[in-house]
């Protein structure tokens, strides 16, 4: 059962990574008063794309070796590469959600205003790349979870101190 999940979600997180890519490298509006936004104008949706490349492979190839027994044993490897991508996907999330923040509300210490009056469809595309991004990332938390489960439970739990070692310590 935990290998079905497991393996399920490895699978899902591909065809969300790679619609987060598609959303956001095609995403591009022009406005008469400003000019042309490209996705390749913001470091943060390059970023983003770059982990959301990543972790589609990584899921790929994560997937294939939980078909292959050899591998599926290395558990240390699974635990440590889910922690790593998670942690990857927390940190373009947040880019991404950042420029997302500016691009709605603007920052008046600095006098941007917010850009989303303008370019609308913009928005709105990121605001749904940004979206499977984060189920993506559910995923992984998830895997992260099961592969932890994995990892520790090969060991035996700590056992509690008995009676009589408490006893020779008072």
């Amino acid at each position: 059962m935990l290998k079905l999940l497991d393996f399920s979600l490895r699978l899902s997180v591909i065809p969300l990574s790679v619609a987060t890519i598609w959303l956001t490298v095609t995403n591009k509006q022009d406005s008469s008063m400003y000019g042309d936004l490209k996705y390749n104008n913001l470091t943060g949706l390059k970023y983003m794309v770059l982990i959301s490349g990543i972790c589609a492979s990584y899921a790929f190839i994560a997937a294939v070796c939980t078909c292959i027994r050899r591998i599926v044993t290395k558990t240390w490897l699974f635990f440590v590469s889910d922690q790593i991508v998670a942690y990857l996907m927390v940190t373009s999330g947040a880019a991404v959600l950042e420029i997302l923040y500016l691009a709605y509300n603007g920052d008046k210490e600095v006098t941007w205003s917010e850009a989303c009056t303008s370019y609308g469809k913009f928005c709105y595309r990121l605001k749904v790349a940004v979206i499977l991004h984060a189920l993506a990332f559910s995923c992984f938390v998830i895997l992260a979870v099961i592969s932890a489960y994995r990892a520790f439970s090969l060991f035996e739990p700590p056992l509690a101190p008995s009676k009589q070692v408490e006893e020779d310590r008072a």
